[in-house]
């Protein structure tokens, strides 16, 4: 196993999102998020959205694992793995109930600065998202989200009274979590948690490929004109974009399926090119152009964009990306899933993601000659099935999978060049699954008593893999073993 030393200062953590952790999804003011309205789901069952809180449904983020109350017990046990840094949002709708109010809720801010202030007396720094799938409620159902223009100045207000709130706290920042996965425009849950579209049936692919385009749009501007502010408000931050990124190869030697990856990732990486460059790559003007969708792009729009790029590249990586050509025409790419084909040399999950740890560092290869910033690592994990015995959980699997993983990373770093700042796993503690809602599906560090039903007393308990991370991160990374 390959082994280096992680450059001075690397920061060394975990990363998770607060609608789900919190809970207290209606304390202290706060108001309905996107993340409210959806129920719990499977494997196999997707999770409903509904038209606000309805009686009898299950709501896993109502609740969570209660962090609100939790916080300072779970930091410290955060900080007994000598975090460097942790990950989390501010849960927008804890600062702007509605998104729409006038003044933010002071009981919201506080909560973030109690939080910070704990973080800091263990020397944790807080790397900080600005919108991860916490939309309020009322600005999806009532503006349409992000097909909306207005939203723009919604999201930008939070965005400053954060800033202008935490500027002497949070130097980290990312805008808007997983920006890209609206390319998946015929995903109702990822269309809802990125950009608060709430789909009507009968809307054609044609409708909702055009509303994706015109709500990411939005996005750019918003994080543009977001940067823009938070560097006149502390010009120390760093501020970056976030995406899902997988490297995408083709499953044959073939011109047809090679010629598939490239399309592929001209759809998916234009998010992330808009926020680095300042500008769309042609290809996808052309592809706008050609089917005849033509968002609201204004002149001032495309001069905010060039004056608000991000000092960072933040991702999430989990798997990588197989195409075949078998049954989607290259040049006729529009939904990126139906392009997507099992890669025959990769072990899978259980939930059925691929396990690809070389493709961390194909990742990060791919993402330092694309964009020559410095890269951040602020998801990657194993969710699996643990079991409690005898008042432990031995997790093997996800020492396994972490250890190969980083392995891959300090190749990149060592032997690549790559610039990287840090390494936040997903989940160092049990939290809410955002894809299926589940409990069960779990990540993390530390065990959270408490199961998909809703069921458990919510105690803390560190894992196995709590105490060899503990070991990876006092060693700067070169004790893997």
């Amino acid at each position: 196993m390959y082994s280096a030393k992680m450059p001075e200062g690397f920061l060394w953590g975990g990363a998770v999102a607060a609608h789900q952790l919190e809970g207290a999804w209606d304390v202290g003011g706060k108001g309905v998020s996107v993340a409210d309205v959806m129920t719990v789901g499977s494997a196999t069952k997707p999770r409903e959205i509904t038209d606000g809180v309805l009686p009898g449904k299950n709501y896993p983020n109502h609740s969570a694992i209660d962090f609100y109350h939790h916080y300072k017990e779970d930091i410290k046990l955060l900080a007994g793995m000598g975090f460097k840094a942790f990950r989390t949002s501010i849960a927008w709708t804890r600062i702007f109930p509605n998104g729409d109010d006038e003044q933010p809720s002071e009981a919201g801010l506080k909560f973030y600065d109690d939080l910070f202030d704990e973080m800091h007396k263990y020397g944790i720094e807080p790397v900080i998202t600005l919108s991860h799938f916490e939309m309020p409620f009322n600005l999806a159902k009532n503006y349409g989200g992000f097909t909306n223009r207005k939203t723009i100045d919604f999201f930008v207000r939070f965005a400053e009274v954060c800033f202008k709130r935490y500027k002497d706290k949070v130097k980290y920042w990312m805008t808007f979590n997983e920006i890209d996965n609206q390319s998946a425009f015929n995903n109702d849950f990822l269309m809802a948690t990125n950009s608060g579209i709430l789909f009507k049936d009968g809307m054609t692919d044609e409708e909702k490929e055009a509303a994706m385009y015109q709500a990411a749009h939005y996005e750019f501007v918003a994080s543009a004109l977001a940067v823009k502010i938070g560097h006149k408000i502390n010009p120390d931050f760093k501020i970056g974009l976030m995406i899902n990124y997988s490297p995408v190869r083709p499953l044959t030697p073939s011109s047809a399926d090679a010629l598939l990856a490239d399309k592929f990732e001209q759809h998916r990486d234009f998010f992330s090119d808009v926020q680095v460059f300042g500008e769309y790559p042609k290809a996808i003007e052309a592809y706008i152009e050609k089917h005849c969708y033509r968002p609201d792009i204004t002149d001032e729009d495309r001069v905010v964009l060039k004056e608000g790029t991000v000092d960072y590249v933040a991702f999430s990586y989990y798997q990588s990306t197989t195409v075949s050509s078998e049954k989607v025409d290259p040049d006729d790419l529009s939904d990126l899933a139906k392009a997507v084909a099992v890669n025959p040399t990769l072990e899978r999950s259980d939930w059925g993601w691929e396990i690809d740890p070389v493709g961390l560092r194909l990742a990060l290869n791919h993402l330092t000659d694309r964009y020559h910033l410095p890269l951040f690592i602020v998801e990657n994990g194993l969710g699996a099935y643990d079991k409690v015995e005898d008042g432990k959980i031995h997790d093997p699997y996800r020492i396994d999978y972490l250890k190969k993983h980083i392995s891959e990373m300090e190749k990149a770093v060592a032997i690549d060049g790559v610039d990287l700042m840090g390494y936040l796993p997903w989940g160092p503690i049990d939290l809410v699954s955002a894809g299926t809602g589940q409990m069960d599906k779990r990540y993390g560090f530390i065990y959270v008593n408490k199961n998909d039903a809703g069921v458990g007393d919510l105690s803390r308990t560190p894992k196995d893999s709590y105490f060899w991370y503990k070991k990876v991160i006092e060693s700067n990374g070169t004790d893997l073993d």
